[in-house]
């Protein structure tokens, strides 16, 4: 605006100018010449400034370095100290950039950010577990590394997202999940294809580094496939159905087949599995998450023999955030039954389940308890049994220190009284996980 404003300015003036010539001394005219160029140079050196300037932040945003400010034009007649100048805009303090009020505005990691435009997001996260006690056979050996996980995370256009996270441990190297996620389908359907972890329960879906215990319940051990779970090539599909003042989810999927739990005789044996998860806060401090899951699929004994699973999860969470932020109670329970048919005689059915009480005391202290039960899929006459004691320390987000003494009884009579001790750390940008 000012800038035009002295460009009328300088229009009328040279009308004037020439309208009056003849009615002027030449003495006057020269004076008026002389200072209508003055202005003229000033408004050539201010544009040529801005100019370079907008050129210099085109440059650093497209990732090349910022093109150098030029020199403004030369003036034939430097004004002397008393013409009259334009006045400058104030500028606040801190943002006059690098060629001061008239200079460009700083632009922080410009080339840093246009660098890695087409690179994920990449994150490494070390799982280290350690073991002590009594055990009748098996279980974790002294010190591991259990689990190194790598993900390389980004979006792929406006209408999809890749997320891969590669395994690396003492018996496997692998791809854990590797899928594309489509958000914005019609229907208000979000899909994701590729190798993913199943919706069955709330374990199931858990990568290691997230789990709340250093080990996985029996329940998933013994029924639903342990670590592994139901974890395969396939495709989800899932929905948010709107109910006003709660949470509804639906989720389908469909797996090929191979699995810890199922497997598939021929190309056409799929397997399923659904989940429909309902959320209510039930105040500000407290919410209850509720959840059912059924799975089907052929289980390899026979050309025709297949596994069942119906499960139920419950979570009660409480914080009360005006008057404590630094404490928490979270309650959870799952159960599952299994029915397993086999060629040699009828379907076992088996039942199992887990209960689990956490309660965080101070800024970085959680402490846990954990009741176990499960029979065995293959065996519901075989029971085993076992409890937990937890205790948790967070020095950041990006590390934890856990121990947990586990006592199991086994089916067998063999008892096993053990301490565990795990150190996980994080490095990278690695994406939330669902809550």
């Amino acid at each position: 605006m000012r800038h035009s404003i002295r460009a009328v300015v300088f229009v009328v003036l040279s009308a004037l100018s020439c309208a009056n010539a003849g009615a002027q001394t030449p003495a006057a005219a020269q004076d008026d010449v002389a200072q209508l160029r003055r202005e003229l140079e000033t408004l050539r050196r201010e544009y040529a400034e801005r100019l370079a300037a907008l050129e210099g932040r085109l440059n650093a945003l497209q990732g090349g370095a910022q093109a150098p400010v030029p020199a403004a034009p030369a003036t034939p007649e430097p004004p002397p100290a008393a013409a009259t100048q334009a006045p400058t805009a104030a500028v606040p303090a801190g943002a006059e950039g690098a060629g001061g009020p008239a200079g460009s505005l700083p632009v922080y990691g410009g080339m840093a950010a246009a660098s890695k435009v087409f690179n994920p997001d990449i994150s490494a996260i070390g799982d280290f577990i350690g073991a002590a006690g009594r055990t009748p056979g098996g279980g974790e050996p002294s010190l591991q590394l259990h689990e190194a996980e790598v993900g390389l995370q980004a979006v792929v256009d406006p209408y999809a997202r890749a997320d891969f996270f590669l395994t690396y441990g003492p018996d496997e190297v692998g791809v854990e999940e590797g899928f594309i996620t489509f958000p914005t389908l019609p229907g208000d359907l979000l899909v994701k294809v590729g190798k993913m972890r199943d919706a069955f329960g709330k374990v199931d879906g858990m990568h290691n580094h997230i789990l709340p215990w250093t080990d996985r319940p029996l329940v998933s051990q013994n029924l639903v496939g342990g670590e592994d779970a139901l974890a395969d090539a396939g495709i989800s599909v899932s929905r948010l159905i709107p109910i006003p003042g709660l949470f509804l989810e639906a989720t389908g999927q469909i797996y090929r087949g191979e699995s810890a739990v199922f497997k598939a005789p021929t190309r056409g044996d799929l397997a399923y599995v659904g989940h429909l998860r309902y959320y209510q806060d039930v105040s500000e401090s407290s919410n209850v998450d509720l959840g059912g899951s059924v799975a089907y699929g052929h289980n390899g004994a026979g050309p025709d023999t297949t596994t069942r699973l119906f499960g139920v999860d419950a979570t009660f969470r409480y914080k009360p955030l005006r008057r404590a932020i630094y404490t928490h109670v979270l309650g959870r329970a799952e159960l599952v039954w299994s029915r397993r048919q086999d060629v040699a005689g009828p379907a076992q059915n088996a039942f199992g389940g887990y209960g689990y009480l956490e309660y965080q005391f101070a800024r970085r202290w959680f402490a846990g308890a954990r009741y176990d039960y499960s029979e065995h899929a293959d065996a519901d006459s075989l029971v085993d049994k076992g409890g937990s004691f937890l205790l948790t320390y967070w020095p950041s987000e990006f590390s934890q220190v856990r121990g947990q003494y586990r006592h199991t009884s086994f089916a067998d009579g063999r008892r096993a009284n053990e301490f565990l001790f795990q150190f996980q750390f994080s490095i990278g940008a690695h994406g939330a996980h669902p809550f």
